[in-house]
């Protein structure tokens, strides 16, 4: 009988699930079992497709937009957020429709509408296309919010009226990459308004500095998690610029074991809309062809919890 490689395994702490990813799907469950099937959902719940998948299996019908609901039908609004008009469009047909936008997005929607009214323009810093950015720009009159990418675009960017802008951010960006933004608007724009309180959120700054605080250990790291995931991807860079080779990887089927060729540390973490039982199966993967050590690695102990929306806390 051949003799295993041995593959030492880090797995990174905290990973997996975030508070407003719980909160989102447990929307989607309770929905089910108050209304029973078919619940509708606009968009992907968070960005999995195991979890948009079991959700599926057990009755939710997931739709791009609300023309697909049916009248009468219950519909819940993905986690990412969504624009004013989608809310104001389920009212005026008269939809039951339940919001798992996560807090710490509506938190952003709420300091975009004050900096509007205090007669702000918004550089809002993320990914051009991402349902949060879409989601964002559609609390504020059009016109009073423009997009800032890159370190490029905020040195391109030449606003009408430089001395009434403020700034805010995606949820799930590069720590690193919108430091170095923001260090550039801040000089550029010395009386731009900024959040008290950055809106890279707690999970995705967590789990970056996870994968800080492992890739130098590892000869390799895979990121659990789906390719439209930003924060997942994210993970993928971190690694990356701390110099260890990294992969976005979907579950255990995934594995390409050619990658793995040579590495005898790895390091494994999982985006905030991965599940822990993806972890457990690409780790029961690994130890078909490998005589697995896991390591553990210590790392901050996340307690928050969101509250579900009203009506539902009794469900």
């Amino acid at each position: 009988m051949t003799q295993k490689p041995p593959l030492t395994l880090l797995i990174a702490a905290p990973r997996g699930f975030c508070a407003g990813v719980d909160r989102a799907i447990r929307i989607v469950e309770l929905a089910l079992e108050r209304h029973g099937a078919p619940v509708y959902v606009r968009h992907e719940i968070v960005h999995n497709r195991f979890v948009v998948d079991s959700l599926k299996a057990k009755g939710a019908i997931f739709v791009p937009e609300l023309d697909q609901v049916p009248d009468g039908a219950p519909v819940v609004f993905s986690a990412h957020g969504v624009p004013k008009a989608v809310p104001a469009k389920a009212q005026a047909r008269g939809l039951n429709y339940l919001d798992a936008t996560c807090p710490l997005v509506s938190k952003v929607h709420r300091q975009a509408e004050r900096l509007i009214e205090h007669g702000r323009h918004i550089l809002f810093v993320g990914h051009a296309g991402h349902p949060e950015v879409i989601g964002t720009f559609g609390q504020v009159p059009e016109g009073r919010m423009t997009l800032v990418e890159t370190a490029a675009d905020a040195e391109a960017i030449q606003p009408a009226e430089p001395e009434s802008l403020a700034f805010l951010t995606q949820t799930t960006l590069s720590v690193d990459d919108t430091a170095e933004i923001v260090d550039i608007l801040r000089r550029r724009f010395p009386s731009i308004q900024g959040p008290r309180s950055e809106d890279i959120c707690y999970a995705t700054s967590n789990r970056q500095a996870a994968v800080k605080a492992i890739a130098s250990r590892c000869d390799a790291l895979l990121v659990i998690g789906s390719p439209n995931s930003s924060n997942s991807l994210r993970l993928v860079e971190v690694a990356e610029r701390e110099g260890t080779k990294a992969r976005l990887v979907g579950r255990g089927a995934d594995l390409d074991f050619s990658w793995l060729e040579g590495v005898r540390t790895l390091g494994i973490t999982a985006g905030a809309s991965a599940p822990e039982v993806l972890v457990r199966e690409v780790v029961a993967a690994l130890a078909e062809r490998f005589a697995v050590t896991e390591e553990p690695v210590e790392g901050v102990e996340e307690r928050m919890v969101f509250k579900l929306p009203a009506g539902l806390e009794a469900a």
